[in-house]
């Protein structure tokens, strides 16, 4: 009887140990460019501009069998917009879009994570132009698994929208232009 009550204790405890060590920390990277940060908005109806933050940072936790564990912290350097027109990314850096000058970065903290089928809802406080506000993303784990180098790597997609007056963007672009629209691919580093 003894015996078989150490076994299941033995057993109990392995299983625990065995869920807490499931969830797992990476940092995003952006040095070996598996990541990026992009944007899309309409252009007055008839077409779609598209950009990116070029200098990031960011990490997340993972936990594939408990999503409630999942965070997720992102901080862009605003200044690093780039929609491949010069003049265009110099309007958004000014006050009348990104105030970059002031507010030099953008932060996302995530508040909770649920599981949705084959997606995970992120939500969190996304912090732009001073202003913060909840988001919702739907993300996608890509994949996860051993790297060349000895790493271990977990890749995610993630999708968002949000309302520019929202933050207090309020410079009028035209009825079709009034959100924008995150797409964001990533890949992380098991720390």
């Amino acid at each position: 009887m003894f015996k078989k009550s150490l076994l299941s204790i033995t057993a109990a405890a392995m299983l625990i140990s065995a869920g807490a060590a499931s969830a797992a920390d990476y940092k995003i990277d952006k040095q070996g460019q598996h990541a990026f940060v992009q944007f899309r908005i309409q252009h007055l109806g008839y077409s779609w501009i598209y950009g990116s933050f070029k200098d990031f940072d960011g990490n997340f936790t993972f936990d594939e069998a408990d999503p409630a564990k999942d965070k997720v912290n992102v901080t862009i350097n605003t200044n690093s917009i780039d929609t491949n027109h010069a003049e265009r990314d110099k309007h958004l850096r000014s006050a009348e879009f990104l105030n970059v000058a002031k507010f030099p970065k953008a932060t996302f903290v995530s508040t909770g994570v649920k599981k949705d089928g084959d997606e995970l809802d992120i939500t969190g406080n996304l912090t732009l132009n001073g202003v913060t506000k909840p988001v919702t993303l739907e993300a996608k784990k890509l994949g996860e698994g051993k790297d060349p180098w000895g790493g271990y790597r977990a890749g995610f997609e993630a999708e968002g929208k949000f309302a520019l007056k929202d933050f207090n963007i309020t410079t009028d672009l035209g009825p079709a232009s009034q959100s924008v629209e995150l797409i964001i691919s990533l890949e992380g580093v098991r720390q």
